[in-house]
């Protein structure tokens, strides 16, 4: 089937699930390609923005030294060496609290971005899907892809569903874990001045082209 209709068929499924905070099982190990000529093209015309290594020196890092691709191409990242203040969103597309959460994501990424970063991780086995549900939901931050569900297996962090957020202070540790499924981007907002140390105003006119 072609990515379109696989990806309508992905959409449909989310309307039947009432969430995916808890019981959710790791993936299985792949060897899926994250990155090809073909995944490049869609990424661009999608408009996701490029992942960025991160400038830290893992030392103090409350995130584990786990090195994951960028979805759809771009430099791989390691975690360790994050640093924020930064909101990570675990998600997948057979999520459907993570589809409702996504504008609001995207429209703090637009208005906040170059004061607290945002990065996502992609669980799917799909990459063309993940890259097309980025699109329909009008998401354009970073996204790492981790197709085989390592990031379960990580006693570092605690992913009991999805979506689940990990928030990263400007020291590089981990200041916040907690499930997701957020409805706006005031609440985006009040997450991290909670736990960033962060000062942020909420613009609700800020046109992020979410939900195309």
């Amino acid at each position: 089937p072609s990515v379109n209709s696989r990806l309508a068929g992905a959409l449909a499924a989310t309307l039947l699930l009432a969430g995916c905070s808890g019981g959710v099982s790791a993936p299985a190990t792949t060897d899926v390609d994250v990155d090809t000529p073909e995944l490049r093209e869609m990424k661009a015309a999608a408009g996701i923005d490029d992942c960025e290594p991160g400038l830290g020196d893992g030392e103090q890092s409350g995130l584990p030294e786990l090195v994951l691709p960028c979805l759809g191409g771009g430099p791989d990242v390691d975690l360790a060496r994050l640093t924020g203040p930064l909101i990570i969103n675990v998600w997948a597309t057979y999520c459907g609290p993570c589809r409702e959460e996504m504008p609001a994501l995207q429209e703090f990424y637009v208005a906040h971005g170059d004061e607290v970063g945002m990065l996502g991780i992609d669980l799917d086995i799909s990459p063309d899907l993940a890259i097309s549900f980025a699109e329909v939901v009008g998401a354009t931050y970073p996204q790492l892809a981790d197709p085989g569900g390592t990031i379960y297996d990580l006693p570092e962090l605690r992913v009991p569903g999805l979506p689940t957020f990990i928030l990263v202070d400007a020291e590089g540790t981990v200041a916040y874990q907690g499930a997701g499924g957020l409805d706006s981007v005031a609440e985006v907002v009040a997450l991290a001045e909670e736990h960033l140390d962060v000062d942020l105003d909420v613009d609700l006119d800020v046109d992020t082209g979410a939900g195309r």
